[in-house]
């Protein structure tokens, strides 16, 4: 059984014949340029899957890590990139005073594209495709090396390691992750300049931790969010791969299986983002103008003075646009990380031959 579920999750079997690897990523980002959607030929066709589906579940950890950290690195810029238009929107609708402002979130599409066109929906971009492609690729190389190494754990159940694996992946990019959400919804709410001028207006006035405002409600949210969707996301995998017998998702299957993760992840976590809105886009005097201009104490004050000044309904503030952003983020997301990593992983994979290969030959010529 242990085998089976470990099998259907992509994870090593619990003994697992482990089959020796010498090749090095000594030349690993080379590999990117031989990925077919970043390649520089014309003809370049998506991958299709690899004739060894179990080469990923035999390579050593820190290989799988860092081919699960290169290719979650492409995925998230690609992703967050495609949808800040849609976050913009969400953080316009969760900051404090926004009820007074916006009837609703077509209401802030509007006003927001009357006051600064095309560009404000892209406030901060520069910090998001830096930030976002590092978080990322800390993310899922820390939740490939997870899977990796609980699975060679006998008495580790296997149907705990996709949550296991998700929330170490959040504990350890959120350190990337928060900085570059700081500062890009510095900008959404207002704040003037271009990324690192914000970043230099907030080490001068709060210093380096200033950085981490709203750290705990980004862990606080994260830490459940992350957990419900990359294992929602892997347990929908896993039955899909069982019922079609395959080793590999098509794209559409990971577009819908990423879709209904996000969407269950978001709807469930919306308070959460909520209060950790509320923390990161205050400042200190009238930096962003009147719209975030009461200053909170913590998470539990936080929460105490939007009960007190909004009820119930003002934990729910831009539920839709998030539950919306969110599915579309996991869809894109778990579409371009998989087909990611089996672009990267045949790259590897044709590289690993070629040197065994020279070294018979080699061998054979001495």
């Amino acid at each position: 059984m242990e085998a089976r579920v470990s099998s259907s999750l992509g994870l090593p079997s619990p003994k697992p014949h482990e089959i020796s690897i010498s090749t090095t990523l000594s030349d690993f980002p080379s590999l990117l340029t031989h990925f077919p959607p970043f390649a520089s030929t014309t003809s370049a066709k998506w991958p299709r899957p690899s004739p060894k589906p179990q080469a990923l579940k035999t390579l050593p950890l820190l290989d799988r890590a860092l081919i699960g950290a290169a290719a979650g690195g492409l995925a998230g810029a690609f992703t967050y990139v495609c949808l800040l238009p849609l976050d913009t929107i969400k953080t316009k609708m969760q900051t404090k005073g926004a009820a007074q402002i916006y009837k609703n979130a077509l209401d802030a599409v509007v006003k927001t594209f009357q006051s600064s066109g095309l560009l404000g929906f892209y406030s901060g971009v520069s910090a998001v495709i830096v930030g976002s492609t590092a978080s990322s690729a800390v993310y899922f190389g820390t939740c490939e090396f997870g899977k990796s190494f609980l699975a060679k754990l006998e008495n580790f159940p296997a149907v705990l390691i996709p949550p296991a694996a998700g929330a170490m992946g959040n504990v350890v990019s959120s350190a990337i992750m928060v900085p570059k959400e700081l500062i890009t919804q510095r900008m959404q709410a207002g704040a003037k300049g271009r990324s690192w001028q914000v970043l230099v207006e907030i080490l001068q006035n709060d210093g380096v931790m200033g950085l981490y405002a709203g750290y705990s409600a980004t862990l606080l949210r994260n830490l459940p969010a992350g957990v419900l969707s990359y294992s929602s996301f892997e347990y929908l995998k896993a039955a899909v791969l069982q019922k079609t017998e395959k080793n590999h998702l098509e794209p559409v299957q990971s577009v819908l299986c990423g879709a209904l993760a996000g969407a269950i992840s978001a709807s469930l976590t919306t308070p959460l983002d909520v209060v950790k809105t509320r923390l990161m886009t205050q400042v200190r005097g009238e930096g962003v103008g009147k719209v975030a201009a009461v200053m909170y104490d913590g998470v539990s004050e936080t929460v105490k003075q939007i009960l007190k000044e909004e009820g119930w309904v003002g934990l729910t503030r831009g539920m839709g646009p998030r539950v919306l952003h969110s599915a579309c983020f996991s869809a894109l997301g778990y579409f371009a990380f998989e087909t990611a990593r089996l672009g990267i992983l045949q790259e590897y994979l044709r590289r690993k031959e070629l040197s065994e290969r020279e070294t018979q030959v080699s061998v054979s010529t001495a």
